[in-house]
């Protein structure tokens, strides 16, 4: 392939990237800079110029969207069969490792993944099966406690040692011991085990660090510990690690994500190139600039500007409103006289709740909308209910699909005997279908119960057996037949009924469109399939919609543009979050969140907030965001209530008045008495101006300005 193709359309920095050599290089990649184009770029210099092996590449990104971009995109721009190469997201990767080398790793070959739903099912029986009270453990918080210890690479015994986590820590290791049980690996042990792999088996490390000696990995400002430490791993000390970021994106710290891992990335890697792309292709300056002037408050971050050769564009709106129901139908009416395509809109809001009331005054209008990042195609309830019978066909001692199936559709199999069932599993230690089969072998159980719980094995059975050297295709047709759900839907005569069906048989079609993970014969397809459903799952990117408005919180939006954008809620307490306020860091998470959501308008930007908003049931009176005194004036057009803006009842000023004490709203002090804390609210004026204070050791207390002598840290 001629060097000109690759670098002809690449500017300055993203050329030097590109051709950067044997060398470890972080790509400072601000917001709509070309970072995929320079990963894809880059890629196909090391294969085409460097004369790499497309086997010698492992590249990572973080949806299965973008990796199934970026393989399309390589072998577009190369002219080869991409499936050799490693491109793909961690889990992807790490899943695939692990049913190459499942011998090394400790587990039996046909191992099923389970995502996040059945990890809590699982989670939660074992708390009822151990007699545990859920309000002191709860499913959720045990499961968060499971996934973060795995997100930091640490087994159960490994965890510090904490009084207060003493039975969270034995119900880590008892979860772990039911996993290897019943021949199950979640999405934190996919990682874990593949890194505890790699680490422990010399020659299996040596053959990919030789192998892999170009590391890419995209959205490294996203990684969490144990990713790094995979990077890190394979890089050794002969690779070269490429990865590429923007530190100023980094919003999923409660999703286990280091921004730290970028600075972190410079010291302990070798020699490291650091490149900056600035350009942003996306938005005009006026966004540009106030994206720029926002995140620049935050002190702990690479330094990058971002520019563009495009116009300065529209001034960004800000609109006041009285309350959020006037914010909602402002909304819509700026929409509607817009005439705007509706998938160019977007609009972007902190919390979920925040939807109800936009989504209210969008049916009112009969404006078509989407909440993007609802539930997905694998994450519906009738599909998991299908995929329960084609896992249980395969491994019949994985007890949460032998509970999803025992009991949809109903088979006569309440909840007593189930709970029979899940006493002699545990007596036994054995799977539910084998106590199962204990239980009548014995005549543990007789009548009724019997036959619903003979039949129901029986049912499998039969599916196993007729499912037998079919392809894909007839095996999901068989077990959606033999599973009567089909049958039972259809009796429902509803919608919702009419809908769920049109759901399973769509699984056929995905059936017959699939192919599998891996072309060595390791695994059968159905094997395959059914990990892929729940890497799927796993996934937090949405689907495409169709033509309509997008509603969508800020946290999903990342990665997305839109020409016309509204940011809603703008208010403190809202965004910043108020939860920000009380952790360290939180208001620097929150910002670079408002960076984010800022830099997805390409042309239009609206921003909103209330003088008013129901929380709770309670009227709460709001301050404007301490983020809108952050963008400079110049760059602000505040929207009367007139022109495309309906009527309003309310004549307060629409612009938020930046005082002194408003900007106190966040700062962490010292109190002569009470000692360290953090400002979350502010109220009064002059002399009489209170602020609420959180201190450590003290609690939430008022204090008067005034008199309070604090002290700024």
């Amino acid at each position: 392939m001629e060097t000109e193709n690759i670098l002809g359309q690449l500017n300055e920095p993203q050329r030097e990237a590109v051709t950067s050599g044997k060398t470890s290089v972080m790509v400072l990649a601000g917001a709509g800079s070309g970072k995929t184009r320079v990963l894809v770029h880059r890629i196909a210099w090391l294969v085409s110029v460097d004369k790499n092996s497309p086997l010698n590449v492992f590249a990572v990104t973080f949806t299965n969207k973008a990796a199934n971009e970026m393989r399309q995109r390589i072998g577009e721009m190369l002219g080869l069969d991409t499936r050799g190469m490693w491109v793909g997201t961690f889990h992807g990767l790490a899943h695939k490792f692990l049913r190459l080398h499942w011998k090394d790793a400790g587990l039996d070959q046909g191992f099923q993944v389970l995502d996040s739903d059945d990890q809590h099912r699982q989670i939660k029986r074992m708390i009822k099966d151990q007699g545990l009270d859920e309000s002191y453990y709860p499913p959720k918080e045990v499961q968060w406690f499971i996934n973060t210890q795995k997100d930091l690479g640490l087994r159960a015994e490994k965890v510090k040692d904490n009084p207060t986590k003493r039975e969270f820590i034995q119900l880590y290791k008892d979860y772990e011991k039911k996993c290897r049980q019943n021949n199950l690996v979640d999405f934190g042990e996919l990682l874990l085990r593949c890194y505890e792999t790699l680490k422990t088996t010399p020659t299996l490390l040596e053959h990919y660090q030789k192998r892999f000696n170009n590391i890419l990995v995209d959205e490294f400002q996203d990684t969490n510990e144990i990713q790094y430490q995979m990077v890190r791993l394979l890089t050794g000390k002969t690779g070269v690690a490429f990865v590429v970021g923007d530190d100023d994106q980094s919003i999923y710290k409660w999703r286990g994500a280091n921004s730290a891992n970028m600075s972190r990335f410079q010291k302990e890697f070798d020699a490291v190139r650091v490149i900056k792309m600035e350009q942003n292709y996306r938005s005009t300056k006026t966004i540009l600039d106030a994206a720029n002037a926002v995140i620049s408050n935050n002190d702990e971050r690479l330094e990058k500007t971002l520019w563009t050769a495009e116009e300065s564009g529209p001034q960004i709106k800000l609109v006041a409103n009285y309350d959020e129901y006037e914010e909602a139908h402002n909304i819509v009416d700026t929409i509607q006289s817009k005439k705007h395509p509706l998938k160019d809109v977007a609009i972007l809001y902190r919390s979920n709740a925040q939807s109800r009331v936009i989504e209210e005054a969008m049916l009112q209008h009969a404006i078509p909308y989407r909440v993007y990042g609802g539930f997905r195609f694998f994450d519906r309830a009738e599909v998991k209910d299908v995929l329960a019978y084609l896992r249980l066909s395969i491994n019949p001692n994985d007890d949460l699909a032998f509970e999803r199936a025992s009991n949809v559709p109903p088979k006569g199999i309440g909840s007593k005997t189930l709970s029979q069932i899940r006493s002699q599993a545990q007596t036994e230690n054995l799977s539910l279908y084998v106590a199962s089969s204990d239980l009548i072998k014995n005549s543990k159980i007789s009548g009724r119960a019997k036959n619903a719980v003979g039949g129901f094995l029986a049912q499998i059975q039969n599916i196993e057996k007729q499912m037998a050297n079919k392809p894909l295709k007839e095996q999901f047709e068989l077990a959606i037949k033999e599973s009567k759900l089909i049958q039972f839907l259809e009796k429902k005569k509803t919608e919702q009924a009419a809908t769920k069906i049109d759901n399973i048989m769509e699984l056929i079609n995905a059936a017959h469109g699939y192919r599998p993970l891996l072309d060595e014969d390791e695994i059968t397809p159905l094997e395959s399939f059914l990990s892929h459903a729940a890497l799927e799952s796993g996934e937090h990117q949405a689907s495409e919609w169709q033509d309509s408005v997008q509603l969508m919180t800020m946290h999903s939006a990342k990665g997305l543009e839109f020409p016309l954008v509204f940011i809603v809620g703008m208010e403190d307490g809202l965004f910043p979050h108020q939860r920000s306020q009380m952790d360290p860091g939180g208001l620097e998470e929150e910002r670079r969140l408002c960076y984010v959501a800022i830099t997805r308008s390409m042309k239009e930007l609206y921003i909103s907030y209330a003088n008013q908003r129901l929380v709770h049931g309670t009227t709460n009176y709001s301050h404007p965001s301490r983020f809108l005194f952050e963008i400079p004036e110049k760059l602000i057009d505040e929207v009367s209530n007139h022109g495309v803006l309906s009527d309003s009842k309310n004549k307060y000023d629409s612009k938020p008045k930046k005082d002194k004490a408003a900007s106190l709203l966040g700062q962490r002090i010292a109190h002569p008495v009470f000692g360290e804390g953090v400002v979350i609210a502010i109220e009064g004026d002059g002399d009489n101006t209170r602020a609420q204070i959180n201190f450590e050791t003290d609690g939430t207390k008022w204090v008067v300005l005034s008199y309070a002598n604090l002290k700024f840290m």
